[in-house]
């Protein structure tokens, strides 16, 4: 049976870059025509004839495609770990072009929650969550800037979708615009996938005899703050993402002022995720996830509550939109900080099924938080406000707790302890149990 010694080096670099490439495209057709929901939002409340739903029915459709994307995450990570990368994004891809076409022939709300909520959501997280363990392989030292290069491609898409799609629901309306997106993603997404495999130390580690999904590892307490950094995130960020194209509507601009708003949040996108990612390298991976976490806060807080024309919800889309998507960036890096490499993707598939609630019923509290008046958005924008800042607060405590673990660490190296079974290691070190407990 094969062990840990028997794995190759990790790569950094390479092959890794054609990967980055493959990922930053593929996330634009997958995450990049979700984020442009927001301008399908609107269309479908200004023409209520479309399929009868409610303002409710739409939030809760969008927040659906992004939680069973998290609720398929076990199974997804199941079907990678016995499969391989390529099947299981395949599989995806074929999922979100049914989707789509499904969502083209629509004609009652029960329809499009099928199809644009559940069977879109599937492929999306079959393909996002077989590509997110995969960057971590192929990247040490850059893993940060990679992983924030590929998650921009979230701003591409959602910058290229969010104005196609209101000059397309415009001219051809939903059915003809559902099936232009279902061809562009299917094929683009099915040329991404021929190009991804997984690095020679993923595909060892793979074909080691360990269980593919460890949720052991859900029992200890940085995983606990990860995965509450995790729920906040998500939180606030499902609230912007589909909120702020219909807040612009409440403060009297049009659609299209809308759409462009969206459009301006996605290019903040992929100027700041490849920043982060760069940053996280150099200044430190906690680092940067506490302070952009909690300046999203602060800016949702300020900003975003003093927002009240189309030049303050334009610097708020574009600077927010530049901090708003740090999770995505850096969640697998940060992921790699708090439990060992083979242990990645159970850590991910355990945050994914914690996201689950968040990412669906976020859009839908941020909707029930709003009142008549003036100012109808104000608890809304509060209470994601406060979202991102009780997430910074769980960085802050993952920070303090890696800062012990390591000086515990550089103790049991100095002079020797016994390990689990009161016996030092042949290198005087404490075994991993042991050092846990101390922690």
């Amino acid at each position: 049976m094969n062990n840990k010694n028997d794995l190759p080096a990790l790569p950094d670099g390479g092959y890794g870059w054609v990967m980055v490439l493959a990922i930053f495209w593929n996330n634009a057709h997958h995450w990049g025509i979700l984020s442009s929901y927001g301008v399908f939002m609107q269309w479908f409340l200004a023409h209520p004839e479309y399929v009868s739903g409610t303002y409710l029915d739409y939030a809760l459709i969008g927040g659906l495609a992004a939680s069973q994307s998290c609720l398929i995450a076990p199974l997804a990570t199941t079907i990678h770990h016995r499969y391989g990368l390529k099947f299981a994004m395949g599989l995806g891809v074929l999922l979100e072009t049914a989707a789509l076409l499904g969502a083209a022939w629509s004609t009652s709300i029960w329809q499009l929650y099928l199809s644009q909520g559940i069977c879109y959501g599937w492929g999306l997280g079959l393909q996002y969550s077989s590509s997110t363990s995969v960057i971590p392989q192929w990247f040490s030292k850059r893993r940060s800037l990679a992983a924030g290069i590929t998650t921009a491609g979230t701003g591409t898409g959602g910058l290229i979708y969010s104005l196609a799609a209101n000059a397309m629901l415009d001219r051809f309306g939903p059915g003809w615009t559902y099936r232009i997106l279902a061809i562009v993603q299917g094929v683009v997404s099915a040329l991404c996938v021929l190009a991804l495999r997984d690095s020679p130390f993923g595909a060892a580690s793979r074909n080691q005899e360990h269980k593919s999904i460890n949720f052991h590892i859900g029992k200890r307490y940085e995983v606990w703050l990860f995965l509450g950094w995790s729920f906040f995130s998500i939180m606030g960020f499902m609230v912007i993402w589909f909120s702020l194209a219909t807040f612009s509507r409440s403060i009297g601009l049009s659609a299209q002022q809308g759409s462009i708003i969206t459009a301006v949040m996605n290019v903040g996108q992929i100027i700041g995720r490849p920043a982060i990612g760069y940053y996280s390298d150099a200044v430190g991976r906690f680092n940067i996830a506490a302070a952009a976490t909690f300046i999203s806060g602060v800016l949702c807080l300020s900003l975003w509550v003093c927002a009240k024309s189309y030049a303050a919800t334009l610097c708020f889309a574009l600077f927010g939109g530049s901090l708003f998507g740090t999770f995505w960036t850096v969640m697998a890096p940060l992921s790699a900080e708090v439990v060992a490499l083979e242990d990645v993707r159970s850590c991910l598939t355990l945050m994914w099924l914690v996201c689950v609630l968040p990412a669906t019923f976020g859009e839908a509290i941020g909707l029930e938080l709003r009142t008549r008046g003036n100012r109808p958005y104000l608890h809304t924008q509060l209470f994601t406000g406060f979202m991102y800042i009780g997430a910074s607060l769980c960085v802050v405590l993952l920070r303090i707790w890696k800062a012990r673990s390591a000086g515990k660490s550089q103790e049991a190296k100095a002079s020797p302890v016994p390990d689990s079974t009161g016996q030092p290691d042949c290198e005087g070190r404490v075994g991993k149990v042991r050092l846990w407990k101390q922690v």
